[in-house]
């Protein structure tokens, strides 16, 4: 379940997914189970076999592309038929948004007409022209994404979870999930066609009788909390920043869900929080890698590194001239080739997340190549109601309510008070900068007032947005301010986003 940036989101990456069982069978089992059987067949005749089906896979979609795609027909002109993969031109998601008619495969699909699908948010988890599953990424970098799936990368992405959840060490938990009755819930950004909650309403809405629910990220805390306790799932899904918050409820004993089995995905989950959930929790949490661009990545395994599926993911990272960044070494960026989707090729897609490949075979056994993602660190901000209760309010959330109040996608939130907000938006001409504040505050204030919080002010900064001085990667969500009585330099509950779509 990828289950942000939002979101990936980071598209915020991965974002948390909405199949964490792999219980869609919107293509049927016959289709869904050889995929399984070739994944773990294939994996077991070791690493050299999954680079062959790579390689191999990574001809096909080649081929396909500069057949049925007069965009990647333009950037492969001149290039041999036996192209090698760093003979290939890197994309963006500039460069392949703004020929997106032509960046698709199918000469069926056209931007407006998506475009048309998505604005209706009663169809999320439908299917675009009766046969692709579509969504968006929310857009940090100032430019959202529109990304088509099609059947073929379903499948794949649910394969690829099911071998993950068939694993010896997840294995036992996952049966006794079932055993209480199996139902998973998503909490998550379920406002819009977002992967996740696209990705959970393909399920639900091909499955009616499926025990899997999805909470939104943007109800007060205690009203969650309460509706999760009648749910009770068995699975539990969402952010790690959400996981966080969850997991303060469950030990302070307001939250009394028992889960088998946590899926964490849509930000990084550092180490420690980790360990930290899984003793909240008191059950595996697992962590996955993903983007809106390419929904499973990479997996977590016990070591704290996450294992791309090469099979059917190539992984490049990069130095900031796009040349290959060492083992061991922390890239500028990544280049991702999704080998699944056809309808729409990523290829040598730069993510923008900085990755460091293990220099040696993880100690875990997974011959698999091994990574850890660096991206840029949101805050969870902390405020006092009136109650006396402290309210912890995640980012995700946060840079939901200001993209969908006021339309904007690049700014910063920045908590410069015990009792303030301030808004920092990217955007020259004062008078549309003051009308999207305008807008932006309004729907910060009510999202305040709802989680008991009507007394925190929400200001303008007439600065623009700032990118962190070390990384130069713009935070979205951060505090700027140390709590009264917080020891210098102590632990900031944040999380390093790696996908902004949720």
């Amino acid at each position: 379940m990828d289950i942000r940036g939002h979101a990936t989101r980071r598209s915020r990456a991965g974002s948390p997914r909405g199949d964490p069982l792999g219980l869609d069978r919107a293509s049927g089992f016959t289709a869904w189970w050889p995929g399984i059987w070739q994944l773990w067949w294939g994996r077991m005749a070791g690493i050299e076999a999954v680079r062959e089906a790579a390689r191999h896979r990574l001809g096909e979609l080649v081929r396909h592309a500069r057949a049925h795609s007069p965009l990647y027909r333009d950037a492969c002109g001149g290039l041999p038929q036996d192209v090698r993969l760093n003979q290939l031109p890197v994309t963006t998601k500039h460069a392949l948004m703004a020929r997106f008619d032509d960046w698709v495969t199918d000469r069926s699909i056209r931007r407006d007409d998506v475009e048309r699908f998505l604005s209706d948010r009663s169809q999320v988890g439908e299917r675009f022209l009766g046969r692709y599953v579509v969504w968006k990424s929310s857009g940090t970098a100032g430019e959202p994404g529109i990304y088509v799936q099609d059947s073929l990368a379903l499948d794949v992405y649910d394969a690829l979870l099911a071998v993950q959840m068939g694993s010896g060490r997840l294995a036992p938990h996952c049966f006794a999930g079932m055993v209480k009755g199996g139902r998973a819930a998503l909490v998550a950004a379920t406002g819009d066609h977002f992967a996740s909650i696209a990705s959970w309403e393909r399920v639900v809405r091909t499955a009616p009788g499926l025990a899997a629910r999805g909470f939104s990220i943007m109800e007060p805390l205690d009203h969650l909390v309460d509706r999760l306790n009648a749910f009770a799932p068995a699975y539990l899904a969402s952010y790690p920043t959400m996981l966080m918050v969850l997991a303060d409820e469950r030990r302070a004993g307001r939250l009394r869900v028992d889960p088998s089995v946590v899926w964490s995905g849509g930000e990084y989950l550092a180490p420690a929080a980790h360990a930290d959930l899984e003793r909240a929790f008191g059950c595996p949490v697992i962590n996955e890698y993903g983007a809106s661009e390419c929904m499973s990545i990479a997996f977590g395994c016990p070591e704290g590194w996450l294992h791309v599926n090469a099979d059917w993911v190539i992984v490049e990272p990069v130095a900031a001239d796009r040349s290959p960044t060492p083992p061991g070494e922390t890239s500028h960026s990544v280049l991702v080739t999704n080998l699944a989707n056809r309808v729409q090729p990523v290829i040598r897609y730069d993510l923008g997340d900085a990755v460091t490949l293990s220099p040696e075979p993880c100690r875990c056994g997974n011959p698999l190549p091994a990574i850890r993602v660096e991206g840029r660190r949101e805050d969870v901000l902390s405020f006092t109601a009136r109650d006396g209760r402290p309210r912890r309010l995640i980012p995700l959330a946060l840079t939901t309510v200001v993209e969908e109040a006021a339309d904007v996608h690049r700014f910063q939130i920045v908590q410069q008070r015990a009792d303030a907000l301030a808004l920092r938006i990217d955007i020259d001409d004062p008078q549309r900068r003051d009308a999207a504040f305008a807008a932006a505050a309004s729907g910060l204030r009510r999202y305040l007032a709802a989680q008991g919080l009507p007394d925190v002010a929400v200001e303008l900064d007439s600065r623009p947005p700032m990118p962190d001085a070390s990384s130069g990667k713009l935070r979205q969500v951060l505090r700027a301010f140390e709590r009264p009585g917080a020891a210098p330099g102590g632990r900031r509950q944040s999380a390093s986003v790696t996908r902004t779509m949720p």
